[in-house]
């Protein structure tokens, strides 16, 4: 290589200037609450957090692996198809559909320990979304179920949001009219109020690499 070659070649890397950072990937994976059941195209979660984290100086990318009636079984065998594109963050919601199937609670728990381990090990940064039994599958099964996420959020030392539905469930202006899932307004309030967390899980993503300046 020649003198003349190589300052011609430093020339050129210098005007190349910095490289510019990609978007972080977030994974949502999930059930129909992230994957936007019965919401119009452009309100499901995965875009509404999307652009709250634009509008907020984050540029992320939040793929939505949200699947309509999935169980966390569901959501673990479909989980190295997910990973495949190397997310950098992962935003779990799954175990709604497991409680309303009645599937025993250490079912739910192993599956999801399963989930979060796969993660860990793959280095990806976690938000763990929990979910609250419904009251009417009596009093054992509540007790058993709502202990799960706060238990695996304890042993994994993930960021937990308690409750996916918080200040959603249960208001008619808020959710469709099966009662179950919320619409665009939902959505919204859902994404402010997690907002925060989903920041603080992004934090622990190696040198924040959608974060601007």
């Amino acid at each position: 290589m020649t003198l003349r070659f190589k300052l011609a070649l430093v020339a050129v890397l210098m005007l190349a200037g910095p490289a510019i950072a990609k978007p972080v990937h977030i994974l949502a994976l999930g059930s129909s609450l992230t994957q936007g059941y019965g919401l119009p195209p452009g309100t499901e979660f995965p875009v509404q957090l999307q652009a709250a984290l634009k509008a907020s100086g984050v540029d992320a990318m939040v793929e939505n692996a949200g699947v309509s009636g999935d169980t966390s079984s569901g959501g673990l065998s479909r989980l190295d198809w997910s990973l495949a594109d190397h997310p950098e963050a992962a935003i779990i919601e799954l175990g709604s559909n497991d409680m309303l199937r009645g599937v025993p609670p250490d079912v739910t728990e192993k599956n999801l320990r399963a989930i979060l381990s796969a993660l860990q090990k793959d280095h990806v940064a976690v938000l763990l979304v929990g979910m609250m039994a419904q009251r009417n599958l009596g009093a054992d099964y509540v007790r058993q179920f709502d202990a799960i996420y706060p238990r695996l959020a304890k042993d994994y030392k993930v960021v937990f949001y308690p409750f996916w539905l918080d200040g959603v469930a249960m208001n008619p202006k808020l959710n469709q009219a099966d009662g179950m899932h919320p619409n665009p307004a939902g959505v919204k309030i859902i994404v402010a109020r997690m907002l925060p967390y989903v920041k603080k899980m992004l934090g622990q993503v190696p040198a924040s690499p959608g974060k601007t300046e």
